[in-house]
């Protein structure tokens, strides 16, 4: 990759601009051109070129046709007025260098798609009266009439004559479907989800692209994603799965297109199973290595009542390093089949006490989290409505780097939130060593430091773990002070084990008690519950996982006053 690719940083456009759109679209083809170059063919990198030459509205008119459902359109629906007097031109020289087919093959379903009852009927109603229907059925009983009769496709004028009006086709989806992946990294998102919006509203960290970060390199890594694509598609669709398990791509030696994998045959596994392709399922999911793919092999072996096979992977798998949600549904597995398998049942984990209390308050109005932090606060003892915000914000200053380490399949563009590759199963461990640096400086003392001086260089930068709104400096020290370097490593282990789960469930409030002449500085965390709320899965985890720590966490039931006087 040439120096000027790596330093081609693209900028959004202002919503101002009538034609910001395509601006938008001309920063992801430009993007793809600099940095993937070698991935597309020469026909492709010159196609790309050549859209980025066509006249202003032309571009504008094809941007808006590839960001639209499908690649059929009438041209008498092509009315997009910044483009005035000019779209007809526009047109004419998009079917002229072959970007529109102006007279593409249509199927029924196409043609009923694109025209109306009304278009339709003076076409068929011949074709329906002779069948025995009568010419006035409604469109949809019209098309299931007709499809026996007609099923080849045609150009519109051969189904509707002069009355229908042109119909084209885009020529070059293809290959705006391959750059919309290669900028994405996904087929899930539309065009629309970066070209119809304001990118200006956030600020995103600026990391480095290059060669070896990137998610693909080679063409071939993107086909195998495309036909991974095509695959999800089949069953979303409704396709067998043992017909789509022939099409899946064999593994790759990417971990990034690995995982896109591992997610399919979780998909493939569970519409096998609902079509009754039980062995199709087990292989898919045992082939599978998404992290929600082995407990549903173990049930379906369960209600296969394979209850020995299903035993053994389960007693393997049950020494292995596991989230709370796998742990949990293990046990449960591992105590039901061992009745089955006439083995002594494992013995289950009893969770320590919880620490409770009860506040009964007079109703102001405000939220009950609100209520209790404002009379709990003192000034020797300030309370801070936290939730999830803190304990995540500090992990996300000390780790900054780590999380914005450019490393293949984490960022695809210069629009990142954070890495795409953040909630998989092997985020950790591709960053190893960069997060084992962090948690040293928490040993040696140099975490204070380190996560005051990323706050203050990167205020307000996007950050899928800080949350800046809930932050000040002020609070952030005395975080610092009142909480110990060893709590925070065994709150970041614990985060880092399954970051979908562990990042929500910490208490409402944080209670701060700093340095005095008689104590040293300490904190604790309650969650608030009022009348008739409940403690939630997730929360009952982390306050247990507290309690194991002893890290000093607490529930707090708030009861209103009534009018009678409290005891």
């Amino acid at each position: 990759m040439s120096k000027h690719h790596q330093d081609f940083r693209p900028a959004a456009a202002n919503l101002e601009n009538p034609l910001y759109y395509l601006e938008n679209m001309e920063t992801v083809v430009a993007w793809v051109a600099n940095h993937h170059s070698d991935l597309l063919s020469a026909p492709e990198n010159a196609r790309l070129s050549e859209f980025l030459d066509l006249p202003r509205p032309a571009r504008a008119l094809l941007a808006r046709m590839v960001m639209r459902s499908g690649e059929l359109f009438r041209t008498d629906k092509l009315k997009y007025p910044e483009l005035g007097s000019s779209e007809a031109d526009a047109l004419n020289n998009l079917i002229r260098d072959d970007w529109l087919d102006c007279a593409p093959l249509l199927t029924l379903d196409d043609l009923f798609r694109l025209f109306t009852l009304a278009e339709l009927r003076p076409a068929f109603a011949p074709a329906l009266v002779q069948a025995g229907f009568s010419k006035n059925l409604a469109k949809a009983q019209m098309r299931d009439v007709l499809k026996g009769t007609y099923a080849d496709a045609r150009t519109v004028i051969d189904w509707l004559g002069d009355s229908g009006s042109p119909v084209v086709r885009v020529s070059s989806m293809a290959l705006f479907d391959r750059v919309r992946l290669m900028f994405f990294g996904n087929l899930r998102q539309s065009w629309s989800d970066f070209v119809l919006v304001e990118l200006g509203h956030q600020r995103y960290e600026q990391v480095q692209f290059t060669s070896e970060a990137r998610a693909f390199s080679e063409r071939s890594q993107v086909d195998t994603y495309l036909a991974m694509h095509h695959c999800r598609e089949c069953l979303d669709v409704g396709m067998p799965a043992a017909e789509v398990w022939a099409q899946v791509p064999q593994p790759s030696d990417n971990p990034w297109l690995s995982s896109r994998r591992d997610r399919l045959l979780l998909e493939l596994g569970r519409q096998a199973e609902r079509q009754g392709e039980r062995e199709v399922a087990l292989e898919a999911l045992a082939s599978s290595g998404h992290r929600e793919a082995r407990l549903k092999q173990l049930r379906l072996l369960e209600r296969m009542k394979r209850f020995d096979e299903a035993w053994a992977i389960a007693s393997d798998w049950q020494h292995a390093e596991l989230s709370d949600a796998e742990a949990q549904g293990l046990a449960r597995i591992l105590k039901r089949l061992a009745a089955k398998v006439k083995q002594p049942a494992p013995l289950a984990p009893q969770p320590p006490p919880l620490d409770e209390f009860t506040l009964t308050l007079p109703q102001t109005g405000r939220s009950v989290e609100r209520a209790v932090r404002d009379h709990l606060s003192s000034p020797e003892a300030p309370v801070f409505y936290m939730e999830n915000t803190l304990i995540n914000s500090l992990f996300g200053l000390l780790c900054w780097n780590t999380i914005f380490k450019p490393i293949p399949g984490a960022f695809f563009h210069p629009f990142h939130s954070g890495p795409a590759d953040l909630l998989r199963k092997d985020f950790v461990s591709r960053r190893q060593a960069a997060f084992d640096q962090c948690f040293a400086a928490l040993h040696d003392g140099g975490y204070r430091q380190q996560i005051l001086n990323t706050y203050a260089v990167k205020q307000g930068i996007t950050n899928p773990f800080v949350t800046w709104p809930a932050l000040n400096e002020e609070l952030l020290t005395l975080a610092l002070d009142c909480i110990p370097a060893l709590d925070l490593h065994i709150l970041f282990e614990r985060l880092l084990l399954n970051i979908r789960e562990h990042r929500s469930g910490f208490p409402d409030l944080v209670r701060f008690y700093p340095e005095n002449p008689h104590t040293r500085p300490r904190y604790e965390m309650i969650e608030v519950k009022g009348p008739g709320d409940r403690l939630q899965d997730h929360q009952v985890r982390w306050l247990h996982f507290f309690a194991s720590k002893g890290i000093a966490a607490s529930v707090c039931y708030l009861r209103w006053q009534t009018g009678e006087a409290t005891p």
